[in-house]
């Protein structure tokens, strides 16, 4: 490992000072106009396609996707500090105090010698900080996250206050009750009963999901992939035949697709 590989202050610095460069006068026109508010959606947009880096294995991918993410932090620090509120160095520093004050297991000598004490000491930091004061249990779960999320991160927290089954069969027994309900919904009236059903029901999967220490999230997003690959086989192999999904058969499809599966 390199010296620069040890330290990316200086390499930091360098691109911050880039980023100020494109907004100066002179610079980039398309910089200069952005604003925290145009920023959001491709923030968003880096970090999934950071997620779906991280999901190929591949370290190069992954570099470049972290740069991409990097970009609009630095970006979204030097916009707030143009206008006053903090800088980068501030950013920095909130969250190097933060960590410290969050791991005093580590950096204090307190003692963490199971996964509760480390729950413990993490709320009880949050506390001292004033992150869960006048908020209810369930509502310091942002609603900004995706469902798949949201939802798991919401049964964890009623389950720290002991609002959750003794085992993961009665979570089990949840997904088949939510299962006949909304197998009852497809037939009987009102229709909107369906997408509350079914809302439901993948609420119930996601306690399981929980139960077993299984990310829902990603646990959906290696399918669809998977279901991407074995498509993409499908759509390969017509070409091969000569044919498209919309000249192929149903039948034709669905033996490539087994074939595609065994692979």
């Amino acid at each position: 490992m390199t010296d620069k590989e040890q330290d990316p202050g200086a390499a930091v610095t360098e691109f911050a000072g880039i980023v100020r460069r494109l907004r100066a006068p002179g610079g980039c026109p398309w910089d200069a106009r952005q604003t925290p508010e145009t920023l959001k959606t491709y923030v968003l947009e880096e970090a999934y396609e950071l997620v779906e880096a991280i999901e190929t294995g591949d370290p190069e991918k992954i570099r470049e996707e972290l740069g991409d993410l990097l970009l609009h932090l630095v970006f979204l620090s030097d916009l707030y500090r143009e206008r006053g509120d903090f800088s980068l160095t501030e950013v920095a520093e909130g969250i190097t105090a933060k960590m410290i004050h969050r791991h005093p297991h580590v950096f204090a000598g307190e003692e963490a010698k199971t996964r509760e004490d480390l729950r413990r000491i993490w709320e009880r930091a949050k506390a001292q900080e004033g992150k869960t004061q006048k908020k209810a249990a369930l509502d310091q779960v942002s609603t900004a996250l995706p469902a798949l999320v949201q939802a798991q991160r919401l049964g964890e927290a009623a389950a720290r206050l002991g609002f959750d089954w003794p085992s993961v069969q009665g979570a089990l027994d949840k997904v088949e009750e939510e299962w006949q309900e909304f197998r009852r919904a497809l037939t009987a009236p009102p229709h909107d009963a369906r997408e509350e059903e079914l809302g439901d029901l993948l609420f119930a999967l996601v306690n399981v999901a929980r139960f077993l220490n299984i990310d829902s999230e990603g646990a959906l997003r290696r399918t669809i992939f998977k279901f991407i690959k074995r498509f993409n086989v499908v759509e390969r192999t017509l070409v091969k035949q000569g044919k498209t999904p919309e000249t192929a058969t149903l039948e034709e499809m669905e033996a490539i697709w087994q074939a595609a599966k065994k692979q």
